[in-house]
């Protein structure tokens, strides 16, 4: 065979080759067996499920072992146990290595044991337990916030991370909360003191003993003194008497209303700020603002049955400028301030006294001259006596109620009634308030409210 045959043959056999290569690869392809799929099996978490086939199989296995287990109990016959939520496959083959079926293994959360321990621990609450993937779904309508939340604690023994809330809370969840300060003040004081003068007036010397204040060094417009004065030659005597007896009484009140949800907080201030320099350490003042007066926060939780269970904080301040600091020419004044921090429960409706605080100043003070003011009668011309007493009470009472919310027209407000007068109205009739005046509805019958008698608080 000359070489020109032999490399026309060798190109023939690549030519016939290649193709023929080509197909060999494509004819490869890998096939996934199918199978007959079964129903899906759910299998509750810490429990077994025993499952029978129809056909005898000779292998058996589990994708993920950590959320379920199995054992064969025959060639038929299929233990399987819930080990964690979750989602797998069970695969069968018979003898022959074809696969017969896979099964698709759900392991839920064991709802039944959690639903019998949700109707032991909430009786009568209308909610409703469902499984999800690998999880709990509360769904329904509870009674209370605290219903709720106990539902939910107790679902997260069964589900941890795995809770999903779909409650509503029933009933009404906006608390009204209408509080009460009272605080009395009463203050007394009497003072008694007498003095006594002798002065001599001679032609070589002047002489004077005596004690307490002399007439002439008295102010003429007080009132609660007597003096005695006379002259028995060169020597002057002067004698006063000084009694007096002062009392005062103060009253303040406030009655702040507030209404919030179930679980939110609410704020309150009837007062203002005071403002407080503060050295900003390089030379300069900032000045901070402190609040006082009548401050009022609460946070109202409805509990079941209508129980209101109450954290309040209430209080009241005002400046006091006997306890002010003075410093590089700044005068700052203190604050004198009660405060009651309690938690309360109550029902709609009920009320509370959080606090009755009662203070009680005594001062007395004694001066006399050293041995004359003992003597009996006598003795009191030479000692002047004072007395203080300061009392101050506050009565704090809280009163709770569930409200729910009304249309606009329902409501009026004192300024209903008034209208800007017109100029005929006003100077040809003197009508403060115009005819135009609401005629109907809520606004109409405070509109027709006369402006004579009290208004406000009235305190007698």
């Amino acid at each position: 065979m000359t070489l020109k045959r032999m490399i026309c043959a060798g190109l023939f056999g690549l030519a016939l080759a290649a193709p023929h290569g080509a197909v060999l690869a494509q004819s490869e392809p890998i096939s996934v067996l199918q199978g007959e799929t079964s129903a899906p099996l759910r299998v509750p978490m810490n429990r077994a499920v025993v499952v029978e086939s129809e056909v005898p199989f000779a292998e058996l296995s589990v994708a993920n072992p950590g959320i379920a287990d199995i054992a064969t109990l025959s060639d038929r016959t299929i233990y399987v146990l819930g080990k964690a939520p979750g989602r797998t496959t069970m695969t069968l083959l018979g003898a022959d290595g074809r696969l017969i079926t896979n099964v698709d293994v759900q392991v839920t959360p064991d709802v039944a044991e959690f639903k019998e321990r949700l109707t032991q621990i909430l009786p009568g609450e209308k909610i409703e337990v469902r499984t999800a993937n690998d999880g709990i779904v509360l769904s329904g309508t509870a009674s209370s916030i605290q219903a709720l939340d106990r539902a939910l604690d107790l679902a997260q023994r069964y589900a941890p991370d795995r809770v999903s809330n779909l409650m509503t809370v029933g009933g009404a969840q906006q608390v009204m909360l209408k509080v009460r300060f009272a605080e009395m003040q009463r203050s007394v004081g009497k003072a008694l003191s007498a003095g006594l003068t002798a002065a001599y007036v001679g032609t070589d010397a002047n002489v004077a003993i005596g004690t307490g204040s002399a007439i002439q060094g008295t102010d003429p417009e007080a009132f609660g003194r007597l003096g005695l004065g006379f002259d028995i030659g060169d020597v002057s005597m002067e004698i006063l008497l000084e009694a007096l007896e002062s009392k005062g009484m103060a009253r303040t009140l406030a009655e702040p209303n507030l209404t919030t949800l179930s679980g939110q907080t609410a704020t309150f201030l009837a007062g203002g700020e005071y403002p407080i320099p503060i050295s900003d350490g390089d030379g300069g003042i900032t000045v901070d603002y402190k609040p006082f007066g009548v401050e009022l926060g609460f946070i109202p939780r409805v509990l079941a049955d209508n129980v209101i269970n109450l954290e309040l904080t209430a209080a009241v301040s005002a400046i006091d400028p006997t306890v002010a600091i003075v410093s590089d020419s700044l005068s700052v004044d203190g604050f004198s301030r009660r405060e009651a921090d309690t938690t309360v429960q109550l029902r709609d409706g009920e009320s509370f006294a959080i606090a009755g605080l009662l203070e009680d100043d005594f001062r007395d003070f004694v001066s006399q001259v050293p041995w004359i003011g003992d003597i009996p009668v006598l003795g009191a011309l030479f000692r002047s006596a004072d007395y203080q007493r300061e009392q101050s009470e506050l009565v704090i009472i809280v009163t709770a109620h569930l409200v729910t919310p009304t249309r606009g027209e329902a409501l009026a407000l004192p300024t209903d009634r008034i209208r800007i007068p017109r100029e005929r109205e006003l100077f040809y009739f003197g009508r403060t308030v115009s005819e135009r005046a609401p005629r109907t509805g809520a606004a109409g019958e405070v509109a027709q409210q006369d402006f004579t008698g009290s208004y406000g608080y009235v305190m007698e």
